[in-house]
């Protein structure tokens, strides 16, 4: 599976990097200040400009909505930022069908519509002001900072070596970031498609009665989300196995939305927010997803688009000389140029602008941190609280580990 996929990994975290230097994060912030349908349009673009990891997501949704952006466009931008991706619809396309793909965009549209609809209802104005207090409250990062290249027009943006160089840095970065996540979306469906005979999904997951069957399958979906910690796009090779075990269309889709609601996350929701509006995330975000799943099904079967065919094998069990392999191939080629460029950036350009998050890896903005600490007279910046509470509990650790 991750030969079949590999060349859409790198294609995916090369245009995702490149997309994250040369988008004005500025100009995300000074649009997003309500939720009227324009709003809610711009948010969702962003946060596919914007592609990231779950945990990345949330921590830049966080900071959006702390520097006057309204709550719900946030949430949708940490929605799209997560689900309406390019490299999460390739390797959809690769493993599931193109079905699966254009389900991604089709429900992820859904879910976005659904949340942006209810969520005025479903968190109070208090709860939402309370939050906004309490992270001004606990943060240091001064909401006026921008970066520099923000200022500069689209097009000398582009024309510049330093942000060629910071977009390798992007891309280098999310894959460091996404690194525990994939292997373990891998593993864990590889061994599920080999071990686990398919007549043991038949006891697992409602099958043979029909829109109880698809009802019961994205209601159950996000809450496998939910307890295998797995986000991103390392939850697309779970998500096939759990669909050739037997899972429905819509059950798989709810799957593969429900990386928002993975057990870690919701912690971290809490200490954002604090727990009341944590729990009403949690359970708002379960529905949504679930009838996003639904709804999606049901659309394709009433426009007639055709039901993808269960994969006898996700991929092949061999590797093959064929245009997978040469494809994988060329994009390795182009991987080791971008992370030259990465290993070299200091040499090649001014890279002072950014900093490295010595948790998770990411390429973080110094004038836009999710969060910082100072050890030992030392400024370190990372993408969330999270990352800087497990640094400072346990620094030399992180900082061993960043040199190798």
């Amino acid at each position: 599976m991750f030969w079949a996929t590999l060349w859409a990994l790198v294609f995916g975290f090369a245009l995702s990097g490149i997309v994250q230097s040369f988008v004005s994060r500025r100009d995300m912030q000074k649009l997003l200040g309500d939720h009227k349908p324009k709003a809610i349009v711009r948010s969702s673009l962003f946060g596919m400009a914007s592609s990231s990891c779950s945990y990345a997501a949330s921590a830049l949704a966080r900071s959006l909505f702390q520097r006057g952006a309204d709550f719900t466009s946030a949430m949708v931008f940490m929605f799209a930022s997560t689900n309406l991706v390019i490299e999460l619809g390739i390797v959809l396309w690769l493993l599931l069908g193109w079905q699966f793909a254009l389900a991604e965009f089709v429900g992820g549209a859904i879910m976005i519509a659904l949340f942006a609809i209810f969520a005025p209802s479903i968190f109070p104005a208090r709860q939402i002001a309370e939050a906004r207090v309490r992270l001004n409250a606990v943060s240091g990062v001064s909401s006026e900072a921008e970066a520099l290249d923000d200022q500069l027009p689209l097009r000398q943006r582009l024309r510049s070596r330093s942000g060629w160089v910071a977009a390798a840095g992007y891309a280098i970065s999310d894959l460091k970031m996404l690194r525990r996540e994939l292997v373990i979306g891998y593993l864990v469906a590889g061994v599920l498609v080999v071990a686990v005979p398919t007549s043991i999904y038949g006891f697992l997951f409602l099958q043979g009665h029909g829109i109880w069957t698809e009802i019961e399958n994205v209601i159950v979906g996000p809450f496998i989300a939910f307890v295998s910690f797995v986000c991103s796009v390392g939850n697309v090779p779970l998500a096939a196995a759990l669909f050739k075990g037997g899972f429905s269309f819509g059950g798989t889709i709810a799957f593969i939305f429900a990386d928002l609601i993975a057990l870690p996350l919701v912690i971290i929701y809490a200490r954002f927010y604090g727990r009341r509006l944590a729990i009403r995330l949690f359970f708002s975000f379960w529905a949504i997803m679930s009838a996003a799943g639904l709804l999606t099904e049901l659309l394709f079967r009433l426009i007639r688009i055709p039901a993808p065919a269960r994969p006898i094998v996700i991929a092949p069990e061999r590797f093959e000389w064929n245009y997978t392999t040469w494809l994988d191939i060329a994009f390795l080629v182009i991987g080791v140029v971008i992370y030259v460029v990465y290993r070299n950036r200091d040499r090649l350009a001014s890279t002072s602008q950014y900093a490295l998050d010595h948790v998770c890896g990411m390429q973080v903005e110094k004038a836009n941190p999710g969060a910082t600490a100072r050890v030992q007279s030392t400024t370190y910046y990372f993408c969330c609280d999270q990352c800087r509470d497990n640094f400072t509990a346990n620094p030399d650790r992180y900082l061993k580990s960043s040199l190798v």
